[in-house]
């Protein structure tokens, strides 16, 4: 009875797992073999996918990108934990709103997200208004790294807060009493008890910043025009130079970037939730 039950789980199993795998393949796998196919095909065949280092231009371009996306995940953590942990631990009138509108941004698409920073650092935005009144120059900021900066962070914050009230809200207050009935300071409570139980949670959002800051393409699309990202350059090569190859090449080493990403945030994470007692 028992081999009869575990015959029949097998086909049912794999029968549940038919839609997901159909559409995996047809929405996922198959557009990344294409893909690969494409970047080998260009004039440098497989060679196109080393332009990222050999190429001077799409050097300093991934640079730009990995060093505004790691700017933007640092901040983002830091100022997302300390907000979190306010908002996890206090109950006050009008918290429930405040949460709703630190987590509106979360609505808005990346074009619209640029259009706002442009409202406020572009040329007839607020600060260049308020700066061409006090000292008769106008301060701009949208269209470069700043404007890009400003604009990832503001859907990356929302996003590291969530976490980090989820995180929190599961936290045994006790631990954090007893550290200090034994003489720990507010800090080291912070380092030694908050932070590695928050740890599982920070690692996994933070790598969800990173990812997206390397490839958000609406709000560079609205901004970057003194500066270039990897996202930016993908475009141009496929619609202004016609290099499909390149595009191709430059995707692929793109996805590998944040896969890599995400894939160590898990293993960072499942470590710290076993090295927390998680």
């Amino acid at each position: 009875m028992s081999i009869s039950v575990q015959g029949w789980r097998q086909p049912r199993l794999l029968l549940l797992m038919l839609p997901a795998g159909i559409v995996l393949t047809a929405f996922l796998l198959v557009p990344l073999v294409q893909l690969a196919i494409a970047g080998a095909q260009g004039p440098d065949g497989a060679a196109a996918y080393l332009s990222i280092l050999t190429n001077p231009r799409h050097l300093s371009v991934t640079i730009a990108t990995l060093a505004l996306a790691i700017t933007v995940t640092a901040t983002a953590l830091a100022v997302a934990t300390v907000a979190g942990l306010f908002l996890a631990r206090h109950s006050f009138a009008g918290r429930s709103v405040l949460i709703a509108m630190l987590t509106f941004p979360l609505a808005f698409p990346g074009v619209v997200v640029g259009f706002l920073v442009i409202m406020l650092g572009g040329r007839q935005g607020l600060v260049a208004t308020i700066s061409k009144a006090l000292t008769g120059d106008k301060l701009v900021f949208a269209y470069s790294a700043a404007g890009l900066f400003i604009g990832y962070l503001y859907f990356s914050i929302p996003r590291v807060i969530l976490t980090v009230m989820a995180a929190a809200e599961t936290l045994d207050p006790a631990l954090a009493e007893a550290a200090r009935s034994l003489g720990a300071r507010p800090l080291r409570v912070l380092r030694d008890v908050v932070l590695p139980a928050l740890a599982p949670g920070l690692i996994a959002s933070g790598a969800i910043c990173f990812a997206t800051a390397m490839g958000a393409f609406g709000t560079a699309f609205a901004l970057a025009t003194d500066i270039d990202v990897l996202a930016m350059t993908i475009y141009t090569e496929f619609t202004l130079q016609a290099n499909i190859a390149g595009a191709a090449a430059l995707s692929l080493v793109l996805g590998l970037i944040t896969w890599v990403s995400l894939f160590a945030a898990r293993s960072l994470g499942g470590r710290a939730s076993a090295a927390g007692g998680g």
